[in-house]
C-alpha cells in the first residue's frame, strides 16, 4: 500500500466534547429545522436561499459575509428563508487546486487535516452562535458528516457524487434535507435514483458500524446544468426543465417533491454575473404555473463579498478563490428583489 498514515485523527464524539454546542445553539438550529421542514413539505411558502461563496476561505471574511447575510435576512424574513452556504470541502475534478478548509485551513499553507476539522467545526458554531444561522455544506467525504452533524441544516450532494453508494446510504439517515445534483453528464434519472434510494431505509456500513437509517422523505433535487459530450454547458433551470422535472415526480410517488435550482455552474456556464438573470427568469417560471411554484422551494447561488474570483495569495479580502462569485452590493440588491417576487 503505497499510502503513509501520519497520524490518528480523534473520533467526532472526541471533538464535539472538545468543541460543543450551547443550549441556545441547539434551540436555534432545531427551530431552523423546523421551518426549513416545513418549506419543504409546502406547509410553508416561504422560499429558501442556499448562498454564500464557492469555498470558505478565511473565517474572518466569511463571518464578515455572514453577518451581512444575517442583516438582509432580518428584512425578508416574512418571504425569504437564508440558509448561508459554508462549503468546507470542495471536489477538484483533476485532483489539482484548493481542496477547502477542511484539507487547508489556511489556504497559502501545506494541508493540515486535524487543523482542518477544528477550524470548520469553529466556523460552523460561530455562525450559529453568533448569527443564528445554522448552514449548509457539501457532503463530499460522507463519513466526516458527524464532524458537522449537530451545526448543520442542509446537505448538499455534488454532481459527481450523486451516483456513490455510501453517499446515497448516509443521506438517507439524515434529519435535514439533503439536495441531489444532476451528474455532469445531465441524467436526470440518475438523480431521481440517488434520491429516491435516500427516502428509502437501508442497512449498512458506516464508520464501522453496521447501521439502519430511517430514510430521509427530505432529499430532493438540484438542477445545476451539465456539460455535453463536447464540453459545451448546458442549462436546465428553464420553465420546460422545471415542468419536466415536475412530471418525472409526479410518476415517482415520492414525498415532499423538491428542486432547489443552482444559479451558477453549468447552468450559468460558470459567467457568474449571469446569476441575477437566472435567478430571476425562474422565479418569473415560478410565477406561471402553480405546480412548478410548489415544485421550486428556492435557489442555490454563488456569492461573497467582492465581485470574481482571485488566485491563492492574491489576498483580496472576501473573494472566491474558486469559482466567481456575486459581490456583495449585487447580492443585497438580488435578495431584495426575490422577496418582492416570491
Amino acid at each position: 500500500m503505497n499510502m503513509n498514515f501520519k497520524r490518528k485523527l480523534p473520533i467526532p464524539m472526541d471533538i464535539k466534547e472538545e468543541f460543543p454546542v450551547s443550549i441556545k445553539m441547539q434551540q436555534d438550529k432545531v427551530a431552523r429545522d423546523v421551518e426549513i421542514r416545513k418549506i419543504f413539505r409546502g406547509e410553508s411558502d416561504k422560499f429558501i436561499l442556499v448562498i454564500g461563496p464557492c469555498s470558505a476561505d478565511h473565517e474572518e471574511s466569511v463571518l464578515d459575509y455572514i453577518g451581512r447575510l444575517r442583516t438582509v435576512q432580518d428584512q425578508v424574513k416574512d418571504k425569504i428563508l437564508i440558509i448561508p452556504r459554508i462549503y468546507t470541502n470542495k471536489p477538484r475534478t483533476t485532483g489539482d487546486g484548493y481542496k477547502g478548509m477542511l484539507h487547508q485551513p489556511d489556504p497559502d499553507a501545506a494541508s493540515d487535516m486535524l487543523g482542518g476539522i477544528i477550524a470548520i467545526r469553529r466556523l460552523h458554531m460561530k455562525a450559529l452562535s453568533e448569527y443564528g444561522f445554522s448552514c449548509a455544506d457539501e457532503m463530499l467525504y460522507p463519513e466526516n458528516h458527524r464532524y458537522l452533524s449537530d451545526l448543520l441544516s442542509y446537505v448538499a450532494i455534488g454532481a459527481r457524487s450523486v451516483e456513490n453508494q455510501q453517499h446515497r446510504l448516509t443521506a438517507s439517515g439524515l434529519a435535514i434535507p439533503v439536495g441531489m445534483k444532476n451528474p455532469t453528464g445531465g441524467d436526470l434519472s440518475v438523480m431521481m435514483n440517488a434520491i429516491t434510494a435516500a427516502h428509502h431505509k437501508h442497512t449498512f456500513i458506516y464508520r464501522g458500524w453496521e447501521v439502519e437509517s430511517a430514510g430521509n422523505p427530505y432529499s430532493h433535487a438540484i438542477l445545476r446544468g451539465y456539460v455535453d459530450a463536447y464540453g459545451k454547458s448546458i442549462s436546465n433551470y428553464h420553465y420546460e426543465d422545471l415542468a419536466k422535472l415536475n412530471e418525472i415526480y409526479a410518476k415517482s410517488g415520492l414525498e415532499n417533491p423538491a428542486v432547489i435550482v443552482d444559479t451558477n455552474h453549468a447552468n450559468s456556464g460558470k459567467q457568474w454575473q449571469e446569476q441575477i438573470r437566472i435567478a430571476k427568469d425562474i422565479m418569473y417560471s415560478r410565477s406561471q404555473n402553480e405546480d412548478v411554484k410548489k415544485l421550486v422551494k428556492g435557489l442555490m447561488i454563488e456569492s461573497y463579498i467582492e465581485d470574481g474570483a482571485q488566485k491563492i495569495g492574491e489576498g483580496i479580502y472576501g473573494k472566491s478563490i474558486t469559482d466567481p462569485c456575486l459581490g456583495w452590493e449585487k447580492t443585497e440588491k438580488l435578495i431584495l428583489d426575490l422577496a418582492e417576487k416570491v
